[in-house]
């Protein structure tokens, strides 16, 4: 059921941003409306989350309680998170991949949501639980916002995007060793 609502969510955000005529092509920024301009509130609410995109970027979670709300909640696959396990995970993410890079692809925002495509490369250096190796992945972000600071994040990625990430099988890691050989 999770998995239906996920892509649900998923199908409905790219109607959303396919629907949407007033583009930005430099920034790839998508407002609600397409006759109007982006309001105040969901400029805020982009700048915010690009901030926490800056802060994964950079590995540095200073400004962080500046744009995320202190009672914040990460509904990720790893299980609920609050506002200092998003700080400990932008600190541990630059570790694991120190040469890192996050492309907005797009974005899309009104005065309560962000929605954001992104591409993130990078090469693991295997902490975290993850192979070492290069990575090239893509993802939904969506940040709900009160007041200008997030308060909820979800993060959307495909069966095959998600594979990525899992270590390899012991059987296929056997294969290959015999293989190799």
């Amino acid at each position: 059921m999770k998995q239906i609502i996920s892509l649900f969510a998923i199908a409905f955000v790219f109607g959303l941003i396919s629907c949407s005529n007033d583009k930005t092509e430099k920034t790839g920024t998508d407002t609600m409306s397409s006759d109007k301009k982006a309001s105040p509130m969901a400029e805020k609410n982009l700048a915010a989350a690009r901030a926490v995109s800056n802060a994964f970027g950079s590995g540095d979670a200073s400004g962080i309680d500046s744009v995320v709300a202190s009672d914040f909640v990460d509904h990720t696959e790893r299980g609920d998170k609050n506002r200092d396990t998003l700080k400990a995970m932008i600190t541990m993410m630059r570790k694991s991949f120190p040469d890192m890079k996050m492309d907005m692809l797009r974005e899309f925002a009104d005065d309560e949501y962000v929605f954001q495509l992104m591409r993130f490369t990078g090469t693991s250096n295997g902490q975290m639980g993850m192979p070492k190796g290069s990575y090239d992945m893509q993802a939904i972000e969506v940040s709900k916002f009160k007041d200008g600071k997030a308060v909820e994040h979800w993060e959307y990625m495909t069966v095959p995007e998600m594979m990525k990430m899992m270590p390899a099988p012991p059987a296929q890691k056997m294969e290959e060793k015999v293989k190799a050989k």
